[in-house]
C-alpha cells in the first residue's frame, strides 16, 4: 500500500499544481510516524481566494484520506504569488500538550 505522504500527493493532483510539496513532519511532534504534515500547493484554482477557500479546496480534494492524519500545515499559492515568495515558512516544532506526550519524571 502507498504511504499516506503519496496518497495526500496523489489525491492533490486534482487541483493541477505547478508546484506540490508534501513534507511529513512527524518527528516534530509526539504522535508518532505519518500523522503530522506539510504541504505546500501552487495552483491556478486558488487564483481570487480568500486563505480559507483554498484550504476548503484542498480538504474537499483529500476527501477521505483526511481521517488518516493527525494534522497539515497547508500553504497555498497562485503561481504568481510563488514566483514572488518561492519558499513556505518553516513548521514550528511541536510543543507537546497532547494525550500521546510521556508524562514528566517526578
Amino acid at each position: 500500500m502507498d504511504r499516506i505522504d503519496q496518497q495526500i500527493q496523489q489525491a492533490l493532483a486534482a487541483l493541477t499544481p505547478t508546484h506540490l510539496e508534501i513534507t511529513d513532519e512527524s518527528h516534530l511532534h509526539s504522535r508518532g510516524l505519518q500523522t503530522h504534515y506539510k504541504a505546500v500547493v501552487v495552483s491556478d484554482a486558488f487564483a481570487g481566494l480568500r486563505p480559507v477557500q483554498r484550504h476548503q479546496r484542498v480538504y474537499a480534494a483529500l476527501g477521505e484520506l483526511m481521517p488518516r492524519f493527525h494534522a497539515m500545515a497547508l500553504h497555498t499559492y497562485t503561481p504568481q504569488e510563488w514566483s514572488e515568495q518561492a519558499a513556505a515558512p518553516d513548521s514550528p516544532r511541536c510543543l507537546g500538550g497532547s494525550r500521546f506526550d510521556k508524562a514528566a519524571p517526578g
